[in-house]
Protein backbone atom coordinates (compact mmCIF):
# COMPACT_ATOMS: atom_id res chain seq x y z
CA UNK A 1 0.00 0.00 0.00
CA UNK A 2 1.46 3.36 -1.05
CA UNK A 3 1.89 5.70 1.92
CA UNK A 4 -0.14 8.86 1.75
CA UNK A 5 1.72 12.11 1.37
CA UNK A 6 1.49 14.62 4.16
CA UNK A 7 -0.83 17.49 3.40
CA UNK A 8 0.75 20.89 2.80
CA UNK A 9 0.78 23.03 5.95
CA UNK A 10 -1.81 25.83 5.95
CA UNK A 11 0.91 28.44 6.49
CA UNK A 12 4.10 29.55 4.79
CA UNK A 13 7.45 30.22 6.36
CA UNK A 14 8.37 33.91 6.47
CA UNK A 15 10.88 35.04 3.85
CA UNK A 16 14.49 35.35 4.98
CA UNK A 17 15.56 38.72 6.30
CA UNK A 18 18.34 38.92 3.72
CA UNK A 19 18.38 37.26 0.33
CA UNK A 20 21.33 37.57 -2.04
CA UNK A 21 18.90 37.98 -4.96
CA UNK A 22 16.96 40.79 -3.25
CA UNK A 23 17.94 44.11 -4.83
CA UNK A 24 16.11 46.10 -2.15
CA UNK A 25 18.15 44.33 0.54
CA UNK A 26 21.42 45.32 -1.12
CA UNK A 27 20.16 48.89 -1.48
CA UNK A 28 19.22 49.09 2.21
CA UNK A 29 22.62 47.64 3.17
CA UNK A 30 24.40 50.24 1.02
CA UNK A 31 22.38 53.08 2.59
CA UNK A 32 23.16 51.75 6.09
CA UNK A 33 26.88 51.65 5.28
CA UNK A 34 26.70 55.20 3.92
CA UNK A 35 25.04 56.44 7.11
CA UNK A 36 27.65 54.70 9.28
CA UNK A 37 30.47 56.15 7.16
CA UNK A 38 28.91 59.62 7.47
CA UNK A 39 28.87 59.43 11.28
CA UNK A 40 32.45 58.14 11.26
CA UNK A 41 33.83 60.78 8.86
CA UNK A 42 32.15 63.86 10.39
CA UNK A 43 33.61 65.51 13.46
CA UNK A 44 30.43 65.53 15.55
CA UNK A 45 31.06 67.05 18.97
CA UNK A 46 28.14 65.42 20.77
CA UNK A 47 29.78 65.65 24.20
CA UNK A 48 30.35 69.38 23.85
CA UNK A 49 26.90 69.94 22.37
CA UNK A 50 25.13 68.12 25.22
CA UNK A 51 27.35 69.44 27.98
CA UNK A 52 25.95 71.49 30.84
CA UNK A 53 27.79 74.63 29.71
CA UNK A 54 26.52 74.26 26.13
CA UNK A 55 22.91 73.78 27.22
CA UNK A 56 23.17 76.69 29.63
CA UNK A 57 24.52 78.97 26.87
CA UNK A 58 21.72 77.98 24.50
CA UNK A 59 19.11 78.60 27.18
CA UNK A 60 20.57 82.04 27.93
CA UNK A 61 20.57 82.90 24.22
CA UNK A 62 16.97 81.70 23.81
CA UNK A 63 15.79 83.85 26.74
CA UNK A 64 16.96 86.98 24.91
CA UNK A 65 14.26 86.43 22.27
CA UNK A 66 11.50 87.16 24.78
CA UNK A 67 9.40 89.20 24.84
CA UNK A 68 9.04 89.91 21.09
CA UNK A 69 9.02 93.53 19.97
CA UNK A 70 5.42 94.71 19.40
CA UNK A 71 6.15 98.34 18.59
CA UNK A 72 3.41 99.53 16.15
CA UNK A 73 5.90 101.09 13.73
CA UNK A 74 7.96 97.90 13.65
CA UNK A 75 4.84 95.76 13.24
CA UNK A 76 3.86 97.83 10.19
CA UNK A 77 7.33 97.24 8.78
CA UNK A 78 6.91 93.51 9.39
CA UNK A 79 3.55 93.49 7.60
CA UNK A 80 5.10 95.15 4.54
CA UNK A 81 7.99 92.67 4.56
CA UNK A 82 5.57 89.76 5.01
CA UNK A 83 3.52 90.86 2.01
CA UNK A 84 6.74 91.29 0.02
CA UNK A 85 7.83 87.74 0.87
CA UNK A 86 4.40 86.35 -0.05
CA UNK A 87 4.39 88.24 -3.36
CA UNK A 88 7.91 87.08 -4.20
CA UNK A 89 7.02 83.44 -3.60
CA UNK A 90 3.72 83.61 -5.50
CA UNK A 91 5.10 85.44 -8.53
CA UNK A 92 8.24 83.31 -8.63
CA UNK A 93 6.15 80.13 -8.52
CA UNK A 94 3.81 81.31 -11.30
CA UNK A 95 6.74 82.21 -13.54
CA UNK A 96 8.39 78.88 -12.77
CA UNK A 97 5.22 76.92 -13.52
CA UNK A 98 4.92 78.60 -16.93
CA UNK A 99 8.61 78.08 -17.77
CA UNK A 100 8.57 74.53 -16.40
CA UNK A 101 5.61 73.58 -18.57
CA UNK A 102 7.27 75.02 -21.68
CA UNK A 103 10.48 73.11 -20.94
CA UNK A 104 8.63 69.92 -20.01
CA UNK A 105 7.18 69.48 -23.49
CA UNK A 106 10.50 69.02 -25.35
CA UNK A 107 11.98 67.17 -22.35
CA UNK A 108 9.22 64.54 -22.46
CA UNK A 109 9.37 63.68 -26.17
CA UNK A 110 11.10 60.33 -26.54
CA UNK A 111 13.44 60.13 -29.47
CA UNK A 112 13.41 63.88 -30.17
CA UNK A 113 16.73 65.71 -30.42
CA UNK A 114 15.47 68.34 -27.96
CA UNK A 115 15.02 65.84 -25.12
CA UNK A 116 18.65 65.58 -23.94
CA UNK A 117 19.64 69.30 -24.04
CA UNK A 118 16.37 70.33 -22.38
CA UNK A 119 16.86 67.83 -19.57
CA UNK A 120 20.41 69.09 -19.03
CA UNK A 121 19.05 72.63 -18.85
CA UNK A 122 16.52 71.54 -16.21
CA UNK A 123 19.30 69.84 -14.25
CA UNK A 124 21.39 73.01 -14.35
CA UNK A 125 18.50 75.20 -13.19
CA UNK A 126 17.68 73.05 -10.16
CA UNK A 127 21.30 72.21 -9.30
CA UNK A 128 22.07 75.86 -8.46
CA UNK A 129 20.44 76.75 -5.11
CA UNK A 130 18.24 79.79 -4.68
CA UNK A 131 20.88 81.67 -2.69
CA UNK A 132 23.42 81.28 -5.48
CA UNK A 133 20.86 82.43 -8.08
CA UNK A 134 20.02 85.44 -5.91
CA UNK A 135 23.67 86.39 -5.45
CA UNK A 136 24.19 86.14 -9.21
CA UNK A 137 21.07 88.10 -10.14
CA UNK A 138 21.72 90.83 -7.58
CA UNK A 139 24.58 91.99 -9.80
CA UNK A 140 22.18 92.67 -12.67
CA UNK A 141 18.89 93.43 -10.90
CA UNK A 142 20.24 95.15 -7.79
CA UNK A 143 19.08 94.80 -4.20
CA UNK A 144 15.41 94.16 -3.59
CA UNK A 145 12.66 91.65 -4.27
CA UNK A 146 13.12 91.59 -8.07
CA UNK A 147 16.32 89.55 -7.80
CA UNK A 148 14.72 87.27 -5.22
CA UNK A 149 11.71 86.64 -7.44
CA UNK A 150 13.92 85.78 -10.41
CA UNK A 151 16.07 83.49 -8.26
CA UNK A 152 13.01 81.57 -7.06
CA UNK A 153 11.69 81.33 -10.62
CA UNK A 154 15.01 80.05 -11.99
CA UNK A 155 15.49 77.27 -9.43
CA UNK A 156 11.83 76.25 -9.32
CA UNK A 157 11.65 76.08 -13.13
CA UNK A 158 14.18 73.27 -13.04
CA UNK A 159 12.25 71.38 -10.37
CA UNK A 160 8.80 71.81 -11.90
CA UNK A 161 10.09 71.19 -15.42
CA UNK A 162 11.29 67.74 -14.45
CA UNK A 163 8.12 66.90 -12.53
CA UNK A 164 5.91 68.16 -15.36
CA UNK A 165 7.91 66.17 -17.93
CA UNK A 166 7.43 62.97 -15.92
CA UNK A 167 3.70 63.69 -15.65
CA UNK A 168 3.45 64.14 -19.43
CA UNK A 169 5.37 60.90 -20.05
CA UNK A 170 3.19 58.92 -17.64
CA UNK A 171 -0.13 60.22 -19.01
CA UNK A 172 -2.39 57.47 -20.47
CA UNK A 173 -1.70 57.38 -24.23
CA UNK A 174 -5.21 56.37 -25.33
CA UNK A 175 -6.86 59.80 -25.74
CA UNK A 176 -3.77 61.22 -27.47
CA UNK A 177 -3.63 58.31 -29.91
CA UNK A 178 -7.33 58.72 -30.70
CA UNK A 179 -6.84 62.39 -31.59
CA UNK A 180 -3.78 61.64 -33.72
CA UNK A 181 -5.77 59.13 -35.78
CA UNK A 182 -8.23 61.95 -36.51
CA UNK A 183 -5.41 64.12 -37.88
CA UNK A 184 -4.96 66.43 -34.87
CA UNK A 185 -1.62 68.19 -34.47
CA UNK A 186 0.70 67.84 -31.49
CA UNK A 187 -0.50 71.11 -29.98
CA UNK A 188 -4.14 70.03 -30.16
CA UNK A 189 -3.24 66.61 -28.77
CA UNK A 190 -1.56 68.19 -25.76
CA UNK A 191 -4.32 70.74 -25.08
CA UNK A 192 -7.30 68.41 -25.49
CA UNK A 193 -5.92 64.99 -24.47
CA UNK A 194 -2.79 65.18 -22.31
CA UNK A 195 -3.27 68.41 -20.37
CA UNK A 196 -6.77 67.62 -18.98
CA UNK A 197 -5.45 64.32 -17.60
CA UNK A 198 -2.40 65.73 -15.87
CA UNK A 199 -3.73 69.15 -14.81
CA UNK A 200 -4.59 68.11 -11.20
CA UNK A 201 -1.09 66.65 -10.85
CA UNK A 202 0.52 69.80 -12.23
CA UNK A 203 -1.49 71.98 -9.83
CA UNK A 204 -0.49 69.77 -6.89
CA UNK A 205 3.20 70.04 -7.78
CA UNK A 206 2.91 73.81 -8.19
CA UNK A 207 1.19 74.31 -4.85
CA UNK A 208 3.76 72.16 -3.09
CA UNK A 209 6.60 74.18 -4.58
CA UNK A 210 4.84 77.38 -3.52
CA UNK A 211 5.02 76.16 0.07
CA UNK A 212 8.75 75.57 -0.34
CA UNK A 213 9.26 78.94 -2.00
CA UNK A 214 7.74 80.72 1.00
CA UNK A 215 10.59 79.38 3.12
CA UNK A 216 13.14 80.04 0.41
CA UNK A 217 11.92 83.63 -0.07
CA UNK A 218 12.38 84.25 3.65
CA UNK A 219 15.98 83.04 3.39
CA UNK A 220 16.79 84.96 0.21
CA UNK A 221 16.43 88.24 2.05
CA UNK A 222 19.65 87.40 3.88
CA UNK A 223 21.60 88.29 0.73
CA UNK A 224 19.60 91.47 0.18
CA UNK A 225 16.71 90.11 -1.89
CA UNK A 226 14.03 91.83 0.20
CA UNK A 227 11.21 90.50 2.34
CA UNK A 228 11.32 89.10 5.84
CA UNK A 229 14.77 87.61 5.32
CA UNK A 230 16.33 91.03 4.81
CA UNK A 231 14.69 92.34 8.00
CA UNK A 232 15.87 89.21 9.82
CA UNK A 233 19.46 89.56 8.63
CA UNK A 234 19.55 93.25 9.62
CA UNK A 235 18.27 92.85 13.20
CA UNK A 236 20.05 89.56 13.85
CA UNK A 237 23.33 91.12 12.74
CA UNK A 238 22.81 93.94 15.24
CA UNK A 239 21.74 91.48 17.98
CA UNK A 240 18.28 93.03 18.27
CA UNK A 241 16.92 89.78 19.65
CA UNK A 242 13.42 91.04 20.50
CA UNK A 243 12.88 92.26 16.94
CA UNK A 244 14.47 89.08 15.59
CA UNK A 245 11.89 87.12 17.58
CA UNK A 246 9.08 89.15 16.02
CA UNK A 247 10.42 88.43 12.53
CA UNK A 248 10.61 84.70 13.29
CA UNK A 249 7.01 84.73 14.52
CA UNK A 250 5.93 86.49 11.31
CA UNK A 251 7.73 83.82 9.27
CA UNK A 252 6.04 81.06 11.25
CA UNK A 253 2.59 82.54 10.77
CA UNK A 254 3.17 83.12 7.05
CA UNK A 255 4.35 79.54 6.50
CA UNK A 256 1.38 78.18 8.47
CA UNK A 257 -1.02 80.33 6.44
CA UNK A 258 0.37 79.21 3.09
CA UNK A 259 0.49 75.56 4.20
CA UNK A 260 -3.19 75.69 5.20
CA UNK A 261 -4.17 77.47 1.98
CA UNK A 262 -2.25 75.01 -0.18
CA UNK A 263 -3.71 72.03 1.68
CA UNK A 264 -7.23 73.40 1.23
CA UNK A 265 -6.72 73.97 -2.50
CA UNK A 266 -5.37 70.44 -2.98
CA UNK A 267 -8.34 68.96 -1.14
CA UNK A 268 -10.68 71.06 -3.28
CA UNK A 269 -9.10 69.73 -6.49
CA UNK A 270 -9.43 66.12 -5.33
CA UNK A 271 -13.23 66.36 -4.94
Amino acid sequence: MTPRRAANPPYKLPPPIFDARCKACWLCAAIALMVIASFWSLDLQWAQFLSIDGLRSMAHFAREFFPPDADPAFVRQLLRATWETLAMSALGTVLAAAAGLLLALPASRRGAWTRTPTRWLLRALRAVPELAWAALLLVAAGLGPFAGTLALAAHTSGVLGRLFAEAVENAPPGPAAALRTQGAGEGQVFLYATLPQILPQLMSYTLYRWENNIRAAAVLGVVGAGGLGQVLAFHLGLFHMARTSSVLIAMLLLVALVDALSYGLRRLMMR
